[in-house]
């Protein structure tokens, strides 16, 4: 697989978001061959590994969403878009990231009260492990939806070339909006008034301050960079070493090896 190029503040932290996710597979087949092994093996089950799985599990659902929105490589129909003009093409590409937003702003609008309880009193899952999924993954959404909205508006600015001072404007307004987040939510992260514990407050705060670093670097790296339009026109057929013959839907005769002139 060939990555699409990072250009931008919200590409950048996006990708730096899935290469933290990309360890999760590998740590929940860890944590479970643990288990089977001291299950199986020493029979002493753990009470943790199928929580932590679960856990992990959803951040992991969560982010690679946002990685496949900066890959374009979210399941698309062309049935119908292949055959219009570009300017309905790019009619299209808009009215897809109108209702994304739309449908964004409209999760966050009304999930946010709840996700802010559920982080405050740190709510946790209600087992014997008791990790604090409610308390981390609820704002996670809320937080994965915000970033997806701005990188589908990026998307729409890069691979349709805009003008520069449109996608200047995107990259700076998106730049704000996530580092006035993360300013007004560390003080509130901070606050001794609600029950998240010392080790998350300081990862949450790390985080926030290492996410406002990266955008305020991306913005400063491809401010004045023109991006490479995004243009999906690979053919599968050409990346098969297979003759002529088989590709025009006439195979050769079983047993028999086709001429390479064919």
């Amino acid at each position: 697989m060939v990555e699409h190029e990072r250009s931008g503040p919200v590409d950048l932290l996006s990708w730096c978001i899935s290469r933290i996710a990309m360890w999760g597979p590998a740590f929940i087949v860890g944590i479970i061959f643990y288990e089977v092994v001291m299950r199986y093996v020493f029979s002493a089950p753990t009470l943790w590994v199928n929580e932590m799985s679960l856990w992990a599990g959803g951040a992991i659902y969560l982010t690679s969403g946002l990685y496949a929105m900066q890959q374009r490589s979210h399941i698309r129909i062309f049935v119908l878009y292949d055959m219009m003009p570009d300017f309905v093409k790019k009619l299209f590409n808009f009215l897809s990231v109108f209702c994304l937003v739309i449908f964004a702003f409209a999760v966050i609008w009304g999930g946010f009260g709840e996700a802010a309880a559920k982080f405050a009193r740190w709510e946790t899952f209600g087992t014997a492990f008791d990790p604090p999924i409610p308390a981390t993954n609820k704002p996670l959404v809320m937080m994965t939806l915000l970033f997806v909205m701005l990188q589908a508006i990026s998307n729409l600015v890069r691979d349709w070339p805009a003008a520069p001072w449109l996608r200047k404007t995107v990259d700076i307004v998106s730049v704000a909006l996530i580092v006035g987040l993360a300013i007004r939510a560390i003080p509130r992260v901070l606050d001794p008034a609600n029950s998240v514990p010392q080790g998350w407050r300081m990862a949450i705060v790390a985080f926030f301050v290492l996410s406002s670093i990266i955008v305020l670097y991306g913005l400063w790296r491809d401010f004045n960079r023109t991006p490479v339009p995004f243009v999906d026109n690979s053919d599968p057929a050409s990346e098969l070493d297979l003759p002529d013959a088989v590709l025009t839907g006439n195979p050769p005769v079983e047993g028999r090896v086709p001429d390479a002139r064919s």
